[in-house]
């Protein structure tokens, strides 16, 4: 492939990835902790679109920390994987493998 061409190409795969990021802020990931008291929702690009909280967390602020710590952990750790999996679909997809390149869109 010519060196226009793969400009081109470039180009053309970085608009995929953006168009790809837009798309991933529609998907939605939903996490709740062991007991359901605490839910979360998040986008594949890891924005907090909500957190849900029942009263009876309130009580306790030690615990409502652990919750939200461990339930948000648990939602980034999907979304991080849906975001990856599909940001390196599109790359893979429309990009010759140029050495040490493999990690340029991450």
């Amino acid at each position: 492939m010519d060196l226009m061409g793969m400009m081109g190409k470039l180009k053309e795969t970085q608009q995929k990835i953006e168009d790809t990021k837009k798309r991933l802020d529609t998907v939605l990931i939903d996490e709740q902790s062991a007991d359901g008291l605490l839910k979360v929702t998040l986008t594949a690009n890891r924005k907090i679109k909500s957190i849900s909280i029942d009263d009876s967390l309130l009580e306790d602020k030690e615990q409502l920390e652990d919750y939200l710590i461990v339930t948000l952990n648990k939602a980034i750790e999907k979304a991080t994987s849906v975001n990856e999996r599909e940001l390196d679909a599109v790359a893979k997809m429309d990009m010759p493998m140029i050495p040490g390149m493999d990690n340029l869109f991450k």
